[in-house]
């Protein structure tokens, strides 16, 4: 795959230094000066830049890429479709029309992670941890994500949208959703970004990846201490990319995930993407799934003040 990551997202948002400080309390880890805000994820260097925006979407996506010859096999891909990007010798900037997101394909290295080490589980019959509590309820260090994950975007034209990120940019489709749209990756990740079709283009969620559903849990419980008007949804596990999963909400009205689990793809031929409908096309379980995460409570504002955005 020319394609082998997510490298980083620009959000844009009304009140930078609110959303600073949020993404901060989230675990990211703040980086340089001046007037955006920048942010470190532990594995995946400098990942997330806030910048001001009348209204918040996502301004712009990172995908890495090997060398030229896979931005010249994208080039001439988006040709195809009648889609120019602006191009120079280490990347390739392209905009899609219908969801309003600028992405830039650019050559950067692969992602090394450490693996992390496998906590003991005790299952009926086969005590692991024999005489010992479990190392998930003693931990007390600030949860920090480790990279980003996946975004999901809303499209004006989702079917457009998504030809625009497979047959253009190379995505890989991995399971589909007749009522909502397909997943689809850009690494051994189960999805890397998801279009569902919208009446307006808006972010949807960030998804941060942590160690295990303990920091899951760990990470919202801190996050939410004092501030409860952050929980969205969770903690639950979803059916596609069999993720555990917690979603928060910025003060701008962004969704952020913390997940872990998520399926890995490491060879294409020994997966076969599933069509999943009804309600474990969303999750497996949790709880009640509420409204607001289908359809944000700001939609209908993000499609009043549309406009100001172009």
């Amino acid at each position: 795959m020319a394609l082998h990551r997510l490298t980083s997202i620009t959000l844009g948002v009304p009140d930078v230094d609110a959303a600073a400080d949020y993404y901060e309390d989230f675990g990211l880890t703040p980086v340089g000066d001046g007037t955006a805000k920048r942010f470190a994820t532990q594995e995946g260097g400098e990942q997330l830049k806030i910048t001001h925006s009348p209204l918040r979407r996502l301004v712009e996506l990172g995908v890495g890429v090997d060398d030229p010859d896979d931005l010249d096999r994208v080039e001439s891909s988006l040709a195809k479709l009648d889609v120019i990007g602006k191009r120079d010798e280490t990347s390739l900037r392209v905009l899609d029309p219908n969801s309003n997101l600028m992405v830039v394909l650019e050559i950067a290295p692969h992602l090394v992670q450490t693996p992390v080490e496998q906590v003991p589980y005790n299952g009926p019959g086969s005590p692991a941890r024999p005489n010992g509590r479990a190392p998930g309820v003693e931990r007390t260090n600030k949860v920090r994500p480790k990279k980003l994950g996946h975004v999901v975007i809303g499209s004006r034209d989702q079917d457009a949208s998504q030809r625009f990120f497979t047959e253009g940019l190379g995505f890989k489709a991995t399971d589909h959703v007749p009522s909502l749209a397909s997943f689809l990756r850009c690494s051994t990740d189960h999805h890397n970004i998801l279009v569902q079709k919208a009446p307006v283009d808006f972010l949807h969620h960030t998804a941060w990846e942590v160690d295990d559903v303990d920091e899951v849990g760990r990470g919202a419980t801190e996050m939410l201490e004092g501030n409860p008007e952050r929980h969205v949804w969770g903690l639950g596990r979803h059916h596609i990319g069999s993720n555990f999963f917690w979603y928060l909400k910025d003060p701008a009205g962004n969704f952020s995930e913390y997940y872990s689990d998520l399926d890995c793809i490491v060879d294409d031929a020994l997966w076969k993407p599933s069509v999943v409908d009804g309600a474990k096309g969303i999750y497996s379980w949790g709880p009640p799934l509420p409204p607001s995460f289908i359809k944000p409570e700001d939609l209908g504002a993000l499609m009043t003040g549309a406009h100001s955005t172009r």
